[in-house]
């Protein structure tokens, strides 16, 4: 009933989501050319054959997901592979590191007509969904036409959990829609089941399993030669507060390290521009979007797609959006870059993860500014330590590798349902 009711309440709201979508597209954050794509009508033609279709919000779920679709397509070369988002930054991120034939279209809004014509268009034949966002009628349609479902790398947090908790039956009809739930943790298992989710098994992190960053060699060449023997430090996807932090923790480091190098990764590289005027501008930052090179006490790294870069460069690298609670970013990303890595105290986004590396010797938690720059003096000052850091994160990185393969198999049971079905329905699948 209270799913009817959203339908209801998503088509009648037509004109307001209409207005919501013209306004992102006004300010940059919709395609121009390829915004039909959201109302479901098509950008390219669907090809002949089985069809596997993943959805992954944005940037990070992308990122986790494109090894194991890659994978996929490697090991059933019969099937077509569709990848859906719904960001700008995240479509340009899928053009760069896609796997050959792997189509990219932007999701429909969660409007009944919309999905319907997207699912008129591609009908998948099987749909694997990917971390946490759940919308109805694209699960509840989806479900509706038989199409075996997944959700893979599912996260639900405690805050989320106990949002859903308010609304327990539209809950338990939409993870219910789901054959499988693959969630990245123990925690997020027990929330899914509390929850009503019927099956549920923990394969690990996919984000345990992505390749290192890539990277422009040239770009590296040029930047080491410029930063020469300097002591270098970088702060990554770092989210408003946590830049005032670096801030004051570069401020402390220069007393001890005064030809120091400090990198700022804005998390949205939009920031920057901004940093650079307000919370950073007594540093007199040099901006990278401006062509700047970092030949001064600051380089704000505020371009898409380069953190690998960034990482390569770094001897210590704080992983932000854990000084603030935002949940904190993957570590595994450093650790297979040579870095040696500090988290805040807010990494529940990745605390199995984070648990793991600490353990191992593999990181440092830091609480504050001051906290932050003792810990990168000290590793920049004692290289041994430094070294016993990195190789023990590589080690936790390795072993964390291995999830790409628990997660295929757990998909197997889907993929022959889903050859099943197309053999009873055969001739289903021509292009419209």
């Amino acid at each position: 009933m209270l799913l009817s009711a959203y339908r209801l309440a998503t088509w009648l709201a037509g004109p307001l989501i209409g207005l919501y979508l013209r306004r992102r597209k006004a300010k940059g954050r919709e395609d121009p050319v390829r915004f039909p794509e959201r109302l479901g009508h098509p950008g390219k033609p669907r090809p002949e054959g089985r069809l596997l279709w993943c959805h992954a919000a944005s940037v990070g779920e992308a990122v986790s997901v494109l090894p194991l679709l890659e994978r996929f397509g490697s090991e059933h070369e019969s099937w077509h592979v569709l990848l859906t988002t719904g960001t700008v930054t995240s479509a340009q991120l899928v053009a760069e590191r896609s796997p050959a034939g792997l189509i990219h279209q932007f999701v429909p809004v969660d409007r009944p007509g919309a999905v319907e014509r997207f699912l008129d268009h591609w009908q998948p034949d099987l749909a694997v969904w990917v971390e946490s966002e759940l919308w109805p009628n694209l699960i509840r349609q989806t479900k509706e036409r038989g199409v075996p479902m997944a959700l893979v790398n599912g996260r639900m947090s405690a805050k989320s959990a106990e949002g859903w908790r308010r609304w327990p039956r539209i809950a338990e009809a939409l993870l219910g829609a789901f054959d499988v739930i693959l969630p990245q943790t123990t925690e997020d298992a027990a929330r899914f089941m509390r929850l009503g989710a019927p099956r549920v098994e923990v394969r690990g992190n996919l984000k345990g399993a992505a390749p290192p960053l890539p990277y422009d060699a040239e770009e590296l060449r040029q930047l080491q030669a410029i930063i020469g023997n300097r002591p270098c430090w970088v702060a990554a996807s770092l989210h408003p507060g946590e830049d005032e932090a670096v801030a004051r923790a570069h401020a402390l480091l220069m007393a001890e390290l005064p030809d120091l190098l400090t990198i700022v990764v804005p998390r949205h590289p939009h920031r920057g521009a901004a940093w650079a005027e307000t919370t950073l501008a007594h540093l007199k930052p040099q901006v990278r979007s401006r062509g700047d090179w970092p030949d001064g006490q600051v380089y704000i790294a505020d371009t898409l797609g380069e953190l690998g870069l960034f990482y390569r460069l770094a001897q210590v690298t704080f992983v932000g959006g854990s000084l603030v609670e935002i949940g904190g970013h993957n570590p595994l990303e450093p650790a297979r870059l040579g870095a040696a890595i500090l988290l805040g105290p807010y990494v529940f986004n990745f605390s199995e993860v984070s648990q793991t590396l600490r353990a191992a010797g593999g990181c440092y938690h830091v609480q504050d500014a001051e906290s932050l720059a003792k810990a990168v003096w000290a590793l920049l000052d004692d290289a041994p330590l430094r070294r016993q850091m990195i190789d023990a994160a590589a080690r936790v990185a390795i072993s964390e590798s291995q999830v790409l393969g628990q997660v295929l198999a757990a998909l197997e049971p889907l993929v022959a349902v889903a050859d099943a079905n197309v053999v009873a329905t055969s001739g289903h699948h021509a292009s419209p």
